[in-house]
């Protein structure tokens, strides 16, 4: 989409109040997007090399008034809100993090100390199951929290 992408166009409808019943059809699947689309209003997510069927099946119960999300869909979405959530504070350290900063750079950039940093570089590895900064990051990139260039 040249202007704007699936979610901006959510939200813009979403701002407008109309009683827009709008469908995703992606090539994502990972747990952030899924979730940061239901919540802008989507009614159905659709992978887009889904069964034929399946589309069907979504305009039928999203005119109908009801959400449509194939079963692996849904799965991804349970699976995103049984996990821990980051807080803003640790999504800003967790993109310092993916950008290569070290703590001192992070510290200065959110002006707030080394030490405290270091408390919230500690709560993303417990958080996202991970052991050291890179794999945070890995993990993070998995699920839609950063993406890498």
């Amino acid at each position: 989409m040249p202007r704007m992408n699936g979610l901006e166009v959510l939200l813009a409808l979403k701002e407008l109040n109309l009683q827009t019943r709008a469908i995703v059809m992606t090539a994502f699947e990972n747990e952030e997007d899924i979730q940061r689309s239901m919540k802008a209003g989507a009614r159905a997510y659709l992978l887009k090399d889904c069964p034929h069927q399946f589309l069907v099946d979504a305009i039928h119960r999203v005119y109908s008034g009801e959400v449509y999300l194939p079963p692996q869909v849904a799965q991804k979405l349970v699976d995103r809100m049984q996990k821990p959530q980051l807080s803003p504070r640790e999504l800003e350290v967790l993109k310092a993090v993916a950008a290569g900063k070290s703590n001192k750079e992070i510290g200065v950039q959110l002006f707030i100390s080394e030490g405290t940093v270091k408390t919230h570089v500690e709560s993303l590895l417990n958080k996202l199951g991970a052991a050291t900064r890179t794999s945070a990051v890995k993990a993070a990139a998995r699920r839609g929290l950063v993406q890498m260039t």
